[in-house]
């Protein structure tokens, strides 16, 4: 049986999330997945797609250098933001009323109700997706798609929610593609797609809020019976909050982005003994420091996440499902990561509130770093789709050179006992000391060695567990 790959491309405001699969029968094996930043994009959408072919093409020369292959074909999303959501409706008369409906039946009424749907502009939108919320029939009223097929009738009507966006986004999408050398195999909405890869099916039926927090977008959606109810996209991110950083500290924007993922946390009063601690950067260039103290940092991030939250809350309010969420609100997204974000939602919203990781169901992802982590849940969603759709095959694999080693697809080797890795700096040209204030009390026998420690890339790692010691989640 002929093998096929599967390559998706997660195009965000700060990174580029490239994915390849490979299929061999029932079997999919998730063989690669790459994070690198992105150019040329704001919220989540292309505005120079020259610049935004740029990085992809460099990810995607890397995915093939490594696995031996060449990509001819992504599979790419839909921009999340600058979505509108509106109804739209459709009725057909059966032949015969004696005959029971069916699936061809079921998708011939959702392709009238998109192809007469009356557009605001049609030179400058298009549709994005639609989704069926409810059919009837002559003598029953509002059943799902799943209960209407089988069922005979005379008429058939059907409700949908159609996801309209601009078309300049998507024709840019195909620019970029066009110049790193990639043909599209498809386009998905990922709200849906994104979904099926966080969600239970018990948490779809019994009403479920997800919030997906990216660099540049939030984007809420609700599901309830099992169908997507309602999407909207706020423009704030992750990205908001580093920008507050950098322009309250007088960072870098790179400073501001690696102080707040080694160090950031949203409820100032929850840090226990790491509010205590004060960051000191040192500029090795021109030897000047700086102080920053734990707690302050939070509470500018706090500040933030408030605003953001805020604006999540009153969608959820004004989409009317606001008090059938039984399973409450599920986070997911790259600001998911943020120490007592979910906390801190739950807080304020009075929900329960969970982290959402993709579950990448029938795959393996053995050597993949990064792929069950929140940030790669759209790619996880893309991936699932894509495999299920049997034409779609991205990749060929390239003839070896004669006497060229083969691949095997393996992940790279871990480093060998003795063996020095390189790394980059995390901070670049500068460093992060971290200061506890001295307390006028009595000395106790240390259980750390005292002192100023300087830290890079190379200890970050190590001391992080020990800096967020008695930190609650």
């Amino acid at each position: 049986m002929k093998d096929r790959y599967i390559a998706t491309v997660d195009l965000g405001t700060s990174k580029i999330a490239l994915a390849v699969a490979k299929i061999t029968g029932e079997d999919v094996q998730i063989l690669y997945y790459r994070e690198t930043p992105s150019d040329g994009v704001r919220y989540g959408r292309i505005f120079n797609p020259t610049k935004a072919s740029i990085p992809l093409k460099k990810a995607l020369s890397a995915a093939e250098e490594e696995l031996g292959i060449k990509i001819r074909q992504v599979v790419i999303g839909l921009p999340r933001y600058g979505v509108r959501q509106e109804t739209a409706s459709a009725s057909s008369q059966r032949s015969d009323p004696h005959s029971c409906i069916s699936q061809d039946e079921i998708d011939a009424v959702k392709n009238m109700a998109l192809d007469t749907y009356p557009l605001e502009d049609v030179e400058n939108e298009e549709m994005y997706g639609a989704v069926a919320q409810s059919f009837s029939t002559e003598d029953a009223l509002n059943y799902s798609e799943e209960d209407v097929v089988g069922m005979p009738s005379r008429s058939l009507d059907g409700n949908f929610k159609v996801f309209v966006g601009a078309k300049k986004a998507v024709s840019n999408i195909d620019i970029m593609l066009s110049a790193a050398g990639v043909a599209e195999a498809s386009k998905y909405f990922l709200p849906m797609s994104t979904a099926d890869a966080i969600l239970t099916p018990e948490e779809k039926e019994n009403g479920v809020a997800l919030v997906e927090m990216g660099a540049g977008v939030t984007s809420v959606t609700i599901y309830q019976n099992g169908i997507l109810r309602y999407y909207y996209s706020i423009p704030f991110g992750g990205r908001n909050i580093t920008t507050d950083i950098k322009y309250e500290c007088g960072f870098t924007e790179k400073l501001a982005e690696n102080i707040k993922l080694g160090f950031g946390a949203c409820m100032p009063e929850r840090l226990q003994n790491m509010s205590e601690k004060v960051l000191q950067i040192r500029n090795e260039e021109d030897g000047t420091s700086q102080q920053l103290s734990v707690k302050y940092l939070s509470e500018v991030i706090t500040a933030r996440m408030k605003e953001i939250v805020d604006a999540i809350l009153f969608k959820i309010q004004e989409s009317g499902f606001a008090d059938k969420l039984r399973n409450g609100i599920v986070l997911t997204g790259g600001g998911a990561n943020l120490v007592n974000s979910s906390s801190f939602i739950k807080q304020m919203s009075g929900y329960n509130v969970r982290i959402g990781y993709p579950r990448a169901r029938g795959m393996s992802a053995s050597g993949c770093a990064g792929i069950s982590e929140t940030g790669a849940a759209a790619t996880i969603g893309m991936l699932l789709l894509a495999t299920a759709d049997s034409h779609i095959d991205c990749a060929t694999e390239k003839k070896p050179v004669a006497g060229a080693p083969r691949r095997d697809h393996a992940p790279a080797p871990a480093a060998k006992e003795n063996e020095t890795v390189h790394q980059d700096n995390l901070f670049g040209d500068d460093q992060i000391e971290v200061v506890k204030p001295v307390k006028e009390q009595r000395q106790r026998p240390p259980k750390r060695p005292t002192g100023i420690f300087t830290w890079t890339k190379k200890k970050i790692t190590d001391i992080m567990g020990d800096l967020y010691d008695g930190m609650e989640e």
